[in-house]
């Protein structure tokens, strides 16, 4: 049955006006609200025109405007964007987080989009700017791919979009020469430059206390985020004696519950909890790395127990940009300058001994990428409760002088690059977009 089309959704139909006397004119018309329902509005003002542009302003102001919500396909990107930062607010996310995707806005996705409607955003014009950040670096890519995909997975919640322009798109090809893990030869070279760093006669200033160095060590031998290590403190390590095969044996395992963050306007800080749900969880230690442990909490007073292990001079926690500094200046001594090595090849060894020596799902838990983690009700005893083979593994592979490293040297499988994948992916750990992608040393 034919008739006249239905009023969509966020539009009104004709305007008439009535005149109700000397300088009094009534512009109405009918706006078919956000519910579906058509509602009668009307203006009144001095003349014909005067009321009706009255009458437009109040439709304007009126919630549903446009085609049926806040955008409509004649929307800018930047009222997209604007709306998606609001909603971001709102999230539970860690703060570092959130100003990793602003700066992907506001430095690479907003510059290339802002000159377009939503309409005009099309799967060909989102492959031409993958296609241009791909050239400047993969890591770069990727991120401001995922970021695309929020902001339009955001439009389609609001109906505004029938599909999203990032499906379609190429994949992203990942470099052949893309690092994966450091090697055993790279893992010794950096241990021999932290123990050297700072030592030699020349040395002016005061000694290096080896906080970053042996700050590197609990990395390698964890796999934590390098804020989760820097968030460690007394109270997050219980260290037990055990019996095993009928002789004493110490075993350690540390409790991730924080992370070190630096936020614009509070400085550097400890957060009460890591990136996630599944971040927070207890991770057994092998021996070199506990021994580290132990030496640290050796120099710690009791009343100490909320400092973090690795404080600075202050008592106040290390900032991640003077650990990575530092960490650099390692790998000169190294002869690694130059390599691309960062902290974040520590998580990225870790997970392929695990994946290549357990399995990818135990790497993944270790690496807290899922929601096994030990609820609380373990606290008490964890020690009965954490599966130790994982440090076993990293115990036999990375401790310092082992010679049973193939697991460093075989082939990746599509398993294992998958783990590593989400650890690039991975915004979480203090480091800005900026240093994720290369524009920073």
């Amino acid at each position: 049955m034919s008739g006249r089309p239905r009023t969509a959704i966020g539009t009104f139909g004709a305007i008439n006006v009535i005149n109700k006397g000397p300088k009094r004119h009534t512009a109405h018309t009918r706006f078919r609200d956000i519910d579906g329902r058509l509602r009668e509005v009307e203006a009144t003002s001095t003349s014909r025109n005067a009321a009706i542009a009255l009458l437009k302003e109040r439709l304007k102001a009126r919630t549903g405007y446009g085609a049926g919500g806040l955008l409509h396909l004649s929307s800018p990107f930047g009222d997209l964007a604007e709306l998606w930062l609001a909603d971001l607010e709102m999230r539970d996310i860690v703060e570092n987080t959130k100003n990793n995707y602003r700066d992907d806005l506001r430095l690479h996705v907003g510059p290339f989009f802002e000159h377009y409607t939503l309409g005009e955003i099309t799967t060909g014009r989102v492959e031409a700017f993958l296609k241009a950040q791909q050239t400047i670096s993969y890591s770069r890519a990727k991120h401001t791919r995922t970021l695309l995909n929020q902001l339009f997975g955001f439009a389609l919640r609001h109906d505004v979009l029938t599909r999203n322009p990032v499906e379609g798109t190429s994949p992203l090809p990942k470099p052949k020469n893309a690092p994966q893990a450091l090697t055993w030869p790279q893992i010794t070279a950096i241990r021999a430059a932290a123990a050297a760093w700072r030592t030699g006669p020349d040395v002016k200033g005061p000694r290096p206390d080896g906080r970053v160095r042996d700050a590197v060590e609990v990395l390698l031998g964890t796999g934590m985020r390098p804020g989760e290590v820097l968030a460690l403190r007394p109270a997050d390590v219980l260290d037990r004696q055990m019996q095993s095969a009928g002789s004493p044996r110490r075993r350690m395992v540390v409790h991730v519950c924080g992370t070190v963050v630096t936020e614009k306007g509070k400085g550097t800080y400890r957060q009460d909890h890591p990136k996630t749900d599944a971040s927070d969880r207890w991770l057994p230690v092998p021996e070199f790395a506990a021994t580290v442990i132990r030496d640290r909490l050796a120099t710690m007073r009791p009343e100490q127990a909320e400092w973090t292990l690795f404080h600075n001079r202050n008592g106040r926690p290390m900032t991640l940009h003077n650990f990575r500094r530092t960490f650099r200046e390692f790998l000169d001594l190294a002869g690694l300058a130059g390599s691309g090595i960062s902290p974040r090849w520590y998580r990225r060894t870790g997970a392929t001994v695990l994946a290549r020596g357990l399995g990818v799902d135990v790497a993944s838990t270790h690496l807290g990428h899922t929601s096994a983690a030990i609820t609380e009700g373990h606290y008490i005893e964890p020690d009965t409760l954490v599966d130790h083979t994982s440090a076993a593994v990293l115990q036999k592979t990375l401790r310092p002088g082992s010679t049973a490293t193939d697991l460093l040297t075989r082939p990746t499988s599509p398993a294992e690059e998958a783990v590593l994948d989400e650890i690039d992916d991975d915004p979480g750990d203090g480091v800005g977009t900026a240093a994720i992608t290369g524009e920073v040393a």
